[in-house]
């Protein structure tokens, strides 16, 4: 093997020329580091790291040998970060509570140094046993340089006079290779997309949208859309499949949008809409591909976004701590709460506070300032405390983060509905929904095709997971609780534990005052064991059975708090009201999504009742054959309850026309008798002329006047009421017309000439009705 003469300057030259922002492959980097020399254990190291930033791993120094008799360096190692074991490592109170991130990976590289001090790459091991970090998360690599050194070839000097340094031109010293001057993350990414622009070749277009339409042939509701730049470049895509619509219908109350993940061959930001379903697991709504991260390109994303769910917002949404997110999120959905999440939060820590944050005390600390201030003057008290125990007065990072503490402390957000989602525990569990699906190879329409069978995953888990929850019944901890008894028949299995974990914990209470408030308003304040001497407040009406905690658990979480099941307790409480039970929550909640209502969201976004039946009944239809599909039982019972429905709206219409065409002879005749000559049909037409009223049914119960002792089969009709129909102008005389209870009312048997046609028993108008 041929040893190039390949220095560090040598590297910083390539990255400068943009071979680097080209984004080189895990081969050609391996190629590009075996042989190199460099002249000093600084660009050693660098060298390595530089490596480590672009495959996607961090580096840590290891072992080295000297010289025989000196304290020159004869052999160096590095490391893959995660060389090693925990349980290698003593067992310290620093190390104790932080997270094992070690997975024994045998990745390294030695350099052997010369009696000239070159050093020279002589061992290099390039496999790893885990999952690389992807393009979009290298930068938090610990060992990653600053990215406006480790991406300078990003920015071309030909264009970056079109852009706007952050300090001006940056001063070097002698013998440093001349870097352009600084500028925002935001400005290098976008940067580099718009020149990556045309990597992302016609075909790969090409079959994504046709893609996208061999979608929409085989699901009528699959949406998608694509936004072009003004040279006709397809730039942003967003998709979803009908099965979406209808999840976000049943959970699209709370949606966490991450951006956090690229796609690796365009580089381009892979942004799903997540929530969370009645399990406690994830949901996908929909995903996108974005060039840029740019105000422009979330507000067209947000925007079809909500096209494609009829034009309903969430009630709330969680992101990244981004100002071009949140203008367009205020753009967009102007009613719609938005937060930072407390996952992306903790995640942009560990690369902005470095070690600080492996701190657990520090941990404890920077959480009690998230979700343990429950008014402003205990967070500005924690914050303070926090930012002078760990001298970070000066951190930029945080006093960002501060300046807009009403999106992510929880004292400002207790009326903000998130199910759940926004805490680190589910927000690693969502970050896995695409983690390790894609490599560096990997087409659009590939990554979009392997996005698919994740989400198929997902749903099959729910369905399994319904079957699960209809077929058995949880453990309860208390078996003869009515409260655990109620809630374990509807809630599914993961909700009813945690209902259960506060019914238990509620059962800890170490003080509990009550107090009346006037009426049946009652006060209880409540003391928890293990949370000191804080105190929560809980208000119980006995006459409505409303009840609040001013923790806003229900509020936020859809389950009653601890503080809340204590009070009920307190008051002999047995059952949960229904109000408290929420529908997203239970085994049914799917069920009744398609019920239409005078405040269901759907029908007042259409401006006709007849659009919002259509589109409700094609999203149950639709969600009924997925779920027979795949059974041959399943199937035919979909197709037997089809054939049925049709048959009977036959018989409907049928009988419907009937009627039609029964009220339309009777017109005619009606029309035909009138237009015939005879003074009886004269008579008749006057007496019509002469009455403007409808006809009307008299009945009278008096037998001296309105009866005949007899009917016409001999039945005495005394005491019995009769009807007739009559018109005003012509009188009759009672005893022409009476009626048997039981049968169908006749004409005595009488001289009749006297009397109009339309009198007469045969006549259409001449028939009384028994009603």
């Amino acid at each position: 093997m041929d040893i190039r003469q390949g220095s560090q300057e040598e590297l910083l030259r390539m990255k400068k020329n943009g071979e680097e922002g080209n984004g080189l492959s895990r081969r050609e980097a391996t190629e590009e580091l075996i042989g190199c020399m460099v002249h000093s254990e600084e660009e050693a190291y660098r060298l390595y790291c530089d490596y480590g930033h672009r495959v996607g791993f961090s580096v840590r120094k290891g072992k080295q040998s000297y010289f025989i008799g000196t304290k020159n360096i004869r052999t160096k190692d590095y490391y893959c970060s995660k060389e090693g074991l925990k349980s290698d490592e003593p067992v310290t109170e620093a190390n104790f509570n932080r997270p094992d991130t070690r997975t024994n990976c045998k990745a390294m590289v030695r350099f052997r140094v010369d009696e000239r001090g070159r050093w020279t790459v002589i061992r290099f091991v390039p496999v790893h046993n885990h999952q690389l970090a992807k393009p979009g998360e290298r930068h938090m690599l610990r060992s990653a340089k600053s990215f406006a050194v480790g991406k300078s070839g990003v920015i071309d000097p030909a264009a970056s006079a079109e852009l706007h340094p952050v300090n001006g031109s940056s001063e070097r010293t002698a013998g440093e290779i001349p870097e352009p001057p600084g500028y925002t993350i935001r400005e290098c990414y976008n940067q580099e997309n718009v020149q990556n622009i045309t990597l992302v070749g016609a075909a790969d277009c090409q079959s994504l949208v046709s893609y996208f339409k061999r979608r929409t042939n085989e699901e009528g509701m699959f949406y998608w859309d694509v936004q072009v730049d003004q040279e006709g470049r397809m730039t942003n895509f967003f998709f979803r499949d009908g099965k979406s619509r209808n999840d976000y219908d049943c959970f699209g109350d709370a949606v966490i949008f991450d951006t956090t993940y690229r796609t690796n061959k365009y580089s381009l930001i892979c942004a799903p809409f997540v929530g969370v379903n009645h399990h406690w697991h994830n949901i996908v709504f929909g995903c996108a591909f974005l060039l840029d991260d740019s105000t422009a390109s979330y507000a067209w994303l947000f925007k079809s976004f909500l096209e494609s769910m009829g034009g309903r917002s969430p009630k709330s949404i969680f992101t990244d701590q981004d100002e071009a997110i949140m203008q367009a999120a205020q753009q967009v959905f102007p009613n719609t709460q938005h937060c930072f999440s407390y996952w992306h939060i903790l995640k942009n820590a560990q690369s902005h506070l470095g070690t600080i944050n492996t701190s657990q005390a520090f941990q404890n600390m920077f959480m009690k300032c998230m979700q343990g201030s429950d008014t402003k003057r205990e967070l500005e008290e924690s914050w303070a405390a926090l930012l002078d125990e760990y001298k970070l007065e000066d951190n930029i990072w945080l006093n960002d983060l501060y300046r807009f503490h009403t999106r992510w402390c929880s004292a400002f957000n207790k009326e903000t509905f998130d199910g759940g989602i926004n805490s680190s525990q589910w927000g690693e569990v969502s970050n896995n929904i695409l983690t390790g699906i894609a490599d560096e190879s990997t087409s659009l329409t590939r990554f979009a095709l392997l996005l698919e069978k994740v989400v198929k995953t997902l749903r099959r888990n729910e369905s399994e997971e319904d079957f699960r929850c209809s077929q058995t019944a949880p453990v309860r901890a208390i078996k003869h609780s009515t409260v655990l008894k109620q809630t374990a028949e509807s809630y599914t299995h993961r909700i009813y534990k945690l209902f259960e974990a506060e019914f238990l914990d509620g059962c800890g209470a170490t003080s509990c005052h009550e107090s009346s408030c006037g009426g049946s308003l009652l006060r209880f304040e409540i003391t928890m064991q293990g949370r000191g001497s804080k105190m929560w407040a809980v208000l119980l009406d006995t006459s409505t059975m409303e009840i609040s905690c001013d923790c806003r658990k229900f509020e936020r979480m859809g389950l009653l708090c601890s503080h809340a099941l204590k009070a009920f307790s307190l008051q002999n409480v047995d059952t949960i009201p229904d109000k408290y039970i929420l529908k997203r929550w239970t085994k049914d909640a799917r069920r009744s999504m398609y019920n239409l209502s005078q405040e269901d969201s759907t029908q007042q976004e259409c401006t006709e009742a007849e659009l919002a039946y259509r589109n409700r009944a094609m999203q149950y239809a639709y969600n009924l054959v997925l779920k027979s599909q795949e059974l041959e039982e399943a199937r035919k019972i979909f197709w037997d309850s089809l054939e049925t429905g049709e048959k009977a709206l036959e018989v409907f219409f049928e009988m419907r026309n009937l009627h039609a065409q029964s009220a339309k002879d009777a017109g005619k005749r009606e029309k035909k008798k009138k237009s015939s000559k005879g003074p009886s049909a004269k008579k008749a037409k006057q007496a019509l002329a002469s009455s403007s009223a409808a006809p009307e049914l008299l009945a009278q119960t008096n037998g001296q006047q309105f009866q005949s002792p007899q009917d016409a089969h001999g039945n005495a009709t005394i005491g019995r009421p009769i009807y007739y129909q009559t018109f005003p102008s012509t009188p009759m005389q009672p005893n022409q017309i009476f009626v048997h209870p039981n049968t169908i009312p006749v004409c005595a048997p009488q001289d009749l000439s006297a009397y109009p046609a339309i009198l007469r028993p045969n006549s259409n108008f001449g028939g009384a009705k028994n009603i």
